[in-house]
């Protein structure tokens, strides 16, 4: 079956994202988006690696701070927001940014790309740093799962049935799956699956399909991205 003719049958919680109490109303900035670091005080049992995931000692009880990048500074990113926010009146949109920062994705050639990756509580959005370009906005609702290896590394897979998916490299990759399976959560009545595995496919485009393998050796992890 065509991974790209799949539909998910997704029952969005609409009144969620429709009204915003006076409190809340209060609390967004100018353009209405508001600028929320994700929980500082994240334990280990409420993060989706316990008893599976090799974890570093630095990443434990870490603090999450959510914007890295300073979001409201960068006019470009203030302006995807605020575009995004005016779809607000006709549908659902963003009024949160959960999570900005820096990372590196790998193109369907191999090839590693500087991104900012931002997540918000509807979408997923892709930025060309360099260009200030939008190359991707991907609602979280289209997202089915992400896929980690059980290693110490900082690769994650982010699988949209029907689009071609992302592989990408952070540091803060605990922050970033914690961040959306929460957002998920909360945008829709399914819970976002992390899969774990020292192998797994993903599509790197509409016809093309890679496996990620990853091996411990001495001193780190190997990884290795082999076309299928």
């Amino acid at each position: 079956m065509d991974r790209f003719n799949l539909q998910r049958r997704v029952k969005m919680n609409e009144s969620k994202y429709a009204f915003a109490d006076e409190e809340q109303s209060q609390n967004d900035d100018a353009q209405g988006t508001r600028m929320r670091p994700s929980a500082s005080n994240v334990t280990e049992d409420q993060e989706p690696f316990m008893g599976v995931k090799v974890r570093r000692k630095a990443s434990f009880h870490r603090q999450f701070n959510g914007d890295y990048i300073d979001v409201r500074s960068n006019p470009y990113l203030m302006k995807i927001l605020r575009k995004q926010d005016c779809v607000v009146m006709l549908f659902l949109g963003d009024k949160e940014v959960l999570f900005a920062d820096k990372v590196l994705k790998f193109t369907s050639t191999g090839k590693m790309k500087r991104r900012i990756l931002m997540i918000t509580d509807f979408a997923i959005y892709i930025v060309d740093p360099e260009a200030d370009a939008l190359k991707r906005r991907i609602a979280l609702a289209a997202v089915e799962k992400m896929c980690l290896s059980e290693l110490s590394d900082n690769f994650f897979a982010v699988i949209i049935p029907t689009e071609y998916d992302l592989l990408m490299a952070s540091t803060r990759k605990t922050e970033i799956v914690t961040v959306l399976v929460e957002a998920t959560k909360s945008a829709s009545d399914y819970e976002l699956e992390v899969c774990f595995g020292n192998s797994f496919e993903y599509n790197a485009d509409a016809e093309l399909v890679k496996e990620v393998q990853f091996e411990e050796v001495e001193g780190g992890v190997k990884t290795r991205i082999l076309r299928k």
